[in-house]
């Protein structure tokens, strides 16, 4: 844990921010006067990725899912 007082943190922010991510600290306190007024930490971050088939097994498709194929294609003018 590192303690440093608000001007220190502003003109250091990025080197701090540097701590953290390269797991050096933990959480840097930030205070003022002397009196610890904020902890930072590091945002618990996880990359997101799109996963195909999350859906699978959520929902069946009926048997007669085609039955009204073509109603539809006549009502939009197109072609299946």
């Amino acid at each position: 844990m590192t303690q440093v007082n608000v001007l220190e943190a502003k003109n250091e922010l990025s080197r701090l921010i540097r701590l953290l991510e390269t797991k050096q600290e933990d959480n840097i306190i930030i205070a003022r006067n002397g009196i610890p007024v904020v902890q930072m930490v590091l945002y618990p971050y996880s990359e997101q990725k799109t996963k195909i088939g999350t859906a699978k097994g959520k929902f069946t498709c009926p048997d007669d899912i085609h039955l009204y194929d073509d109603e539809v294609i006549s009502t939009f003018g197109g072609e299946l």
